[in-house]
């Protein structure tokens, strides 16, 4: 896979914005995204005044219960009277708003793009798994009667048997990123727990576990990317966007091999490319993958090319990936520790590495020298890899 992409400028994040995450939060959708935006506006020292173009990240209008969510966020987001896009891509979508909002302004239609995330999952109606009741091919998958947790578990129990990963090799996540989500003033699930607590939660469907997966959330964030001639006036700290990638697999999950995701590596060799990566499990200081569920957290290390396939619960095991180990992953808690408000996720994830790269992530600051950096998101049937590549 190739990018061909003609980029007239450099493109860095500038400035980012976290709301808390948490089930039920009395604010509207349209106020989540508005206080992320502002947030991301405030540490980037400019107004709405100094934004050109606003990307808007929200997944199914469904999850939310509200038609055309795009449109309905687009005041709160920051897009009255601006040229405003909204994207979807499942779970997926969280990394896909700022390589969204990184096209607007390495294209040069915009100087400066505001991209905005938000999910309000925890009041909508049905349940967001009610949803997924209707997403399933009617002849070849409807008579199953399946649930995303439901082939979620396909997948991790694959995973398992091709890899010889135990239980308590997984659970290791949880414990992991709950515990640095401690670190984390806007974590919705962080604890310190054991894996014999993982291993004593409720069943949900095997071999997946209530402390295997993140909690339903709500919240936003939001980043500030500007081009290079106008993120070196706002900040002498700019975070470079190095490379983008994206990759879909078949819907058709039943016909694949779950036990590795085919898909993050081609999205993850698009974006190392343009970033001039060749050996990412050396070049690559600090890691956020995507973790709705702590299996996946491996997945993808070994999607992302992190770790050889079937090599990333051994690196787990050894201290490898913890905050203070080699490759420092998901030093904010991931979305186990800080809950998975859907299109939201990604964003908190990119943000979490401006900040890192800026060393103003705080008590969960990495404490090794930081230079490049990956964020991941990977959702819809089990098919869609968004990967974004930073750098100080």
């Amino acid at each position: 896979m190739r990018a061909n992409v003609h980029v007239k400028d450099r493109v860095a994040i500038v400035g980012a914005g976290l709301t808390l995450f948490a089930r039920r939060l009395l604010e509207t959708p349209q106020e989540l995204a508005w206080e992320a935006a502002s947030r991301a506006l405030d540490s980037a020292g400019l107004t709405l005044r100094d934004i050109d173009c606003v990307v808007i990240g929200s997944a199914v209008d469904a999850f939310d219960g509200v038609h055309m969510k795009g449109e309905y966020l687009a005041d709160g987001a920051g897009g009255f009277s601006k040229p405003v896009i909204r994207v979807a891509v499942g779970g997926g979508t969280g990394v896909m708003v700022p390589i969204t909002a990184w096209w607007h302004a390495a294209s040069g239609l915009c100087k400066t793009v505001l991209a905005v995330g938000e999910e309000k999952m925890s009041h909508a109606y049905p349940h967001p798994q009610g949803v997924f009741a209707y997403i399933w091919h009617p002849i070849l998958e409807r008579p199953l009667g399946p649930n995303l947790i439901w082939i979620f578990a396909l997948e991790m129990a694959k995973y398992m048997h091709e890899c010889r990963v135990s239980k308590e090799d997984i659970a290791l996540v949880s414990v992991k990123n709950k515990r640095n989500a401690l670190d984390n003033p806007h974590a919705q699930a962080p604890a310190n727990i054991t894996v014999e607590d993982v291993l004593k939660s409720e069943t949900l469907v095997w071999p997946v576990q209530l402390l295997d997966i993140s909690p339903v959330s709500d919240g936003a964030a939001a980043l500030v990317l500007a081009r290079e001639s106008v993120a070196r006036k706002i900040t002498d700290t700019p975070v470079w966007v190095e490379g983008v990638g994206f990759a879909l697999d078949s819907s058709f999950w039943y016909n694949r091999d779950l036990s590795y995701p085919r898909y993050v590596e081609q999205a993850a060799r698009m974006a190392y490319k343009m970033a001039g990566i060749e050996r990412p499990w050396k070049e690559i200081d600090v890691a956020e993958p995507h973790d709705p569920f702590d299996y996946k957290e491996l997945h993808n290390l070994e999607g992302l090319m992190l770790a050889r396939r079937c090599e990333a619960p051994k690196l787990l095991r050894e201290g490898y990936f913890e905050r203070s180990g080699e490759l420092p992953v998901s030093p904010s808690g991931g979305l186990l520790g800080m809950g998975n408000p859907i299109a939201a996720s990604g964003v908190m994830k990119t943000a979490e590495l401006f900040w890192q790269l800026r060393y103003e992530a705080g008590a969960r600051q990495v404490k090794k020298s930081l230079h490049k950096a990956v964020a991941n998101s990977w959702g819809d049937l089990m098919q869609a890899g968004t990967v974004i590549v930073l750098s100080r």
